[in-house]
């Protein structure tokens, strides 16, 4: 279960940036699941969290910059040996972000203990990495790296075994973590196996032939019951779906429709957009909600109806759709997953988070609770309306103002030329 993500000069994200799912003390929460942290300390976490904002004020890159974490962590030992360097992706819009380093830590918990893991990256090497433990509520340093240090490695507590070993085998620019998780290490594999497990993103423009492909495969598995009933509820005329191996090729599907006769099953191709997202979100959102697992979504609403995306957030809240606690972290343009049809909160304060771009391009992520709504506010109409921030700073009617300008200068200096 993931707790806090805290990055820098990553991405758009210049300035340290935190995304907590922890529910601060003494403020209530109706969908927060008490979590033990190890000793008698625990926390109310969030089943999930969306991030709202205008256009390219850098939601996506929030996860993107959850996904160079893991794919750090899983990559480094294997696939940087051919590099020079590191794989990271600066702040780009000052020349100080090529120079200073990279900054990532995820707080989370893995089997009712708290961790803390995180690292520094500069292009050429490994600046830093820690790694904490808190078994009994207090923490216990793993490992301390600093590259700048005679001295790279230090293991208060001689708690990791064959550390010699570790240091030999790791590079300059990779990380303990993904050395350790490769050599399948007894201590450390099981943290680096909940990166592996965990931060998996479903983006709509991106890999949606391999999601179909593997929701397919589902079908012939322990989940093809509700995808099937998840097909059917969602209200598309749908009443099954088949795997069907047609020659040598490889397998399709089809998905059978209701008619005033009989079920008639279509070509795949020749199913709607919105159709096989939403078939192809379904194998990543069950088998996170069965392994307890982070999944990030990019732009939820994306050629699903509100309604599916409101449905996709009750599931993570439904502890009975979500018995392994699994959690999402969404971003999206819709407002209307603020607040139901009915007037009441989908999503509590809390679990809204906001970014904007400052003047100089970096974006900030901050939660709506830092602008203190009413208890009976409508989110909704508060968000539109700008009174939290995160929205396009756009003027009624300025799009077609700024063409008619434009046209009229054109037209100006046309007949200024044929005088």
């Amino acid at each position: 279960m993931l707790l806090r993500f805290r990055v820098a000069n990553v991405r758009s994200l210049r300035d340290e940036q935190e995304l907590s799912f922890v529910v601060p003390e003494h403020e209530p929460s109706a969908v927060a699941r008490e979590t033990a942290l190890g000793g008698s300390r625990s926390a109310g976490v969030l089943p999930l969290v969306g991030i709202f904002g205008a256009n390219a004020s850098g939601k996506s890159n929030v996860l993107a910059a959850l996904t160079d974490m893991r794919a750090a962590v899983l990559d480094s030992y294997a696939h940087w040996a051919s590099f020079e360097g590191t794989q990271r992706k600066p702040y780009g819009l000052d020349p100080k972000g090529e120079s200073e380093p990279s900054f990532f830590e995820a707080d989370l918990v893995l089997d009712e203990v708290r961790w803390t893991y995180g690292f520094e990256l500069s292009s050429r090497r490994v600046e830093a990495e820690w790694i904490h433990s808190y078994p009994r509520g207090h923490r216990q340093v793993w490992l301390d790296r600093d590259a700048s240090r005679a001295g790279v490695y230090e293991w208060p507590g001689n708690r990791i075994k064959d550390r010699a070993q570790l240091a030999k085998r790791t590079r300059s620019n990779t990380l303990v973590l993904s050395t350790a998780g490769t050599d399948n290490h007894p201590q450390l594999s099981a943290l680096f196996h909940w990166f592996r497990r965990n931060l998996r993103i479903v983006n709509p423009e991106e890999e949606r032939e391999q999601r179909e492909e593997f929701t397919l495969r589902e079908l012939s598995g322990s989940r093809a019951g509700r995808i099937n009933e998840l097909l059917r509820v969602a209200d598309l005329g749908i009443t099954g779906a088949e795997v069907v191996q047609e020659g040598k090729n490889r397998p399709t599907v089809r998905l059978s429709h209701r008619s005033a006769a009989e079920d008639v099953a279509f070509d795949w191709r020749s199913e709607s957009f919105g159709t096989r997202s939403w078939f192809a979100l379904l194998g990543p959102l069950l088998l996170a909600l069965d392994e307890g697992a982070v999944l990030l979504v990019d732009e939820l609403d994306a050629s699903l109806h509100p309604r599916f995306a409101a449905e996709v957030v009750r599931l993570f809240h439904d502890p009975h759709a979500n018995p392994g606690g699994a959690q999402l972290v969404f971003t999206s343009h819709d407002p209307s997953l603020l607040t139901t049809p009915s007037g009441e909160r989908l999503l509590e304060p809390g679990q809204v988070w906001l970014t904007e771009k400052d003047k100089g391009g970096a974006t900030e992520l901050y939660p709506l609770t830092a602008a203190e709504p009413g208890e009976d506010e409508n989110l909704m109409e508060s968000y539109l309306a700008g009174a939290f921030g995160g929205v396009p700073s756009v003027v009624e009617g300025q799009f077609a103002r700024r063409l008619s300008a434009v046209s009229t200068r054109r037209h100006r200096h046309t007949a200024e030329r044929a005088q």
